[in-house]
C-alpha cells in the first residue's frame, strides 16, 4: 500500500516531470535551427516540378514546395562552380574575397583563412558541421573544409569534370579524381555512379548521430554536372532519359532526409534549403538542363545563368505554401542563419543580408538588398538587379545561338563572338530579356549610373571604362 505521503511525493514527482518534459519541448522548438543546404550542381531554373518543368519528376521536391517557401527570383552571384560557392558559405561577392571562375587541380589559391563561413558561424553555437559532397573552393590543405568550420568532409574537392576523360580537355590534362575524407586522399577515381546516393546516405547518418545536438550539413552534390550518373536503382526509373533520372534521384535523396528529419521529430527546428550553384549547361544538350522562359545558361550573366530554383522549408516557422518574388542572392543565406542564431556578423565587409523577414513571412517584408551586382570572370561588372529592372552592360559572353547543341556526353560548340550592348530590361514583363527599353526609361538609367558607381567604387570594375559608360548611360554617347 501506497501511504497519501508517499502518494503526494508521487504525484508532484510526476507533475514535476511533465513540467520539465513540456518545457524541454517548448525550449527545444525554439531554438536555433538545424541547417541543411542542399547545393546541386548546374541545375536550371525549370529543372523542377515546383517552377513547372515537365521534361523531369520531382515529386519530392514539388512536396517540399508545398510545404515551405519557393523563392521565385532567386540568384548565385556569379554563374560559375567556385564563384558561386564562395559567395553562398561566406556572405560576399566572389570577386570580393579574391575567388572567380572554376578552380582547377593545378589551381594553387582557394578560400583566404581570414573568412567567415556558414560552418564558422555554426560553431560560434557549438553545432556540429559536415559537407559531403564538392568543396571546389581550394584542394591544396589551407583551403579544405576542415580549416574553415567542417568537423567532416567526404567528398570530391572540385567538379567530377576535371579527370583525365574531360571530354573538351587535352589528354593528361587533368590528374585522376581525388576522394577526400576529412583531410586525406582516401582514393582517386570514385565511382561516380554512387555519389547521390552515397552523400544522401552519410547526411541521414549525421542526423541521426547528431539529433540531439544543433547541427549544420552542407550537401553540394557532384550531379547534374557532367559527366553524368546513377545508380543502378535510378538508371531508367524516369523513362525521361539519363537527366530526368539524375534529377530523381536527388529528389528522391532529399525526401529520404526531410523523412529522417521527421522520424527523429525534430522538424519543428530543422531548416532546410534547396537551390543550385548557377544555371545549366547548354551545350551539353540532353545531359543538360532548361531554363523555361530565361535567356541563355551557365557561364552568362542574364536570367537563365543565374536565376536558379529555391525552395526553404522548416515547419512552423517558414510557411507553407508560401512564395516570394522578393529578389534574394546566395550571399544573403549567411547574414540570415546568422540573425536566427544570434550569432554577430564578421568584422570585416561581407556583402549579404538577412532575408529573415522573408522567410518569417512577416507583412510587407522587402528584398533586404537596394540592388544586386553580378560580375563574371575576374572583375566584370557585367549586370545589375535594381527591383524589376535589369541592367547589361556591354559585354561579350557565350551563346549555343541557333548552333546545335551536344547529346549523351558530347558537348557542342559555344559561339563566343556575341555581345551585349548597354541594354536594360524589365523583368516583370520581359523576363526572357528580349527588348532593350533603354531610351525610353532615362531616369531609370540615372539609377542605375549612381549604382554601378557606387559598387564600382567598392569592388571596381575591369571591364568598363567608367566614364564612357556613365555618358553613355546618361544618353551622350551611342
Amino acid at each position: 500500500m501506497i501511504s497519501k505521503i508517499q502518494h503526494t511525493v508521487l504525484f508532484l514527482s510526476l507533475f514535476s516531470c511533465f513540467l520539465g518534459c513540456s518545457t524541454q519541448k517548448v525550449s527545444q522548438s525554439n531554438t536555433s535551427p538545424n541547417i541543411i543546404i542542399v547545393f546541386i550542381d548546374d541545375m536550371g531554373w525549370a529543372d523542377v516540378g515546383f517552377n513547372g518543368g515537365t521534361h523531369v519528376k520531382t515529386p519530392r521536391l514539388d512536396q517540399m514546395a508545398k510545404q515551405g517557401m519557393v523563392l521565385t527570383d532567386f540568384y548565385v552571384a556569379q554563374p560559375v562552380c567556385s564563384a558561386s560557392r564562395s559567395a553562398l558559405l561566406t556572405g560576399c561577392y566572389p570577386n570580393r574575397i579574391g575567388i572567380s571562375g572554376a578552380l582547377g587541380p593545378h589551381a594553387k589559391h582557394g578560400i583566404n583563412a581570414d573568412e567567415i563561413t556558414i560552418a564558422e558561424i555554426c560553431k560560434e553555437r557549438d553545432y556540429a558541421t559536415a559537407i559531403f559532397g564538392k568543396w571546389h573552393i581550394g584542394h591544396l590543405d589551407p583551403f579544405l573544409p576542415t580549416n574553415h568550420g567542417f568537423d567532416t568532409f567526404v567528398g570530391i574537392p572540385y567538379s567530377n569534370d576535371m579527370w583525365p576523360m574531360h571530354p573538351e580537355a587535352r589528354k593528361g590534362t587533368y590528374p585522376p579524381l581525388p576522394y577526400f575524407n576529412d583531410d586525406v586522399i582516401v582514393y582517386s577515381s570514385p565511382d561516380q555512379t554512387q555519389f547521390t546516393k552515397d552523400f544522401t546516405n552519410l547526411t541521414i547518418d549525421f542526423i541521426k548521430e547528431h539529433k540531439n545536438e544543433p547541427f549544420f550539413v552542407y550537401v553540394p552534390h557532384p550531379m547534374v554536372h557532367v559527366p553524368l550518373h546513377v545508380s543502378k536503382e535510378w538508371d531508367g526509373a524516369t523513362g525521361l532519359g539519363l537527366y530526368a533520372d539524375v534529377v530523381a534521384e536527388i529528389d528522391d535523396g532529399v525526401g529520404r532526409i526531410i523523412d529522417t528529419v521527421n522520424e527523429l521529430g525534430i522538424e519543428d527546428h530543422t531548416l532546410i534549403i534547396f537551390t543550385s550553384d548557377n544555371g545549366p549547361w547548354l551545350s551539353y544538350g540532353n545531359h543538360g538542363g532548361q531554363t523555361g522562359i530565361y535567356r541563355e545558361g551557365k557561364g552568362t550573366t542574364f536570367e537563365g545563368g543565374v536565376r536558379v530554383p529555391f525552395v526553404a522549408w522548416w515547419p512552423g516557422t517558414i510557411g507553407a505554401d508560401s512564395t516570394s518574388s522578393e529578389p534574394l542572392m546566395t550571399i544573403d543565406i549567411l547574414p540570415t542563419i546568422a540573425e536566427w542564431l544570434e550569432v554577430p556578423l564578421p568584422k570585416h565587409a561581407i556583402d549579404g543580408k538577412s532575408a529573415a523577414a522573408i522567410f518569417e513571412g512577416e507583412a510587407d517584408a522587402t528584398s533586404p538588398q537596394e540592388a544586386y551586382y553580378f560580375y563574371y570572370h575576374k572583375n566584370n561588372l557585367e549586370a545589375i538587379r535594381w527591383g524589376k529592372w535589369k541592367l547589361h552592360f556591354p559585354h561579350g559572353y557565350r551563346s549555343m545561338g541557333d548552333r546545335p547543341v551536344g547529346s549523351d556526353g558530347t558537348p557542342g560548340k559555344y559561339d563566343y563572338s556575341v555581345k551585349t550592348g548597354l541594354e536594360l530590361y524589365n523583368l516583370e514583363t520581359d523576363a526572357s530579356e528580349t527588348t532593350n527599353v533603354r531610351e525610353s526609361f532615362p531616369r531609370v538609367m540615372e539609377k542605375f549610373a549612381t549604382l554601378a558607381s557606387k559598387i564600382r567604387n567598392d569592388l571596381g570594375d575591369s571591364l568598363t571604362d567608367t566614364k564612357q559608360t556613365n555618358q553613355r548611360m546618361a544618353g551622350k554617347v551611342e
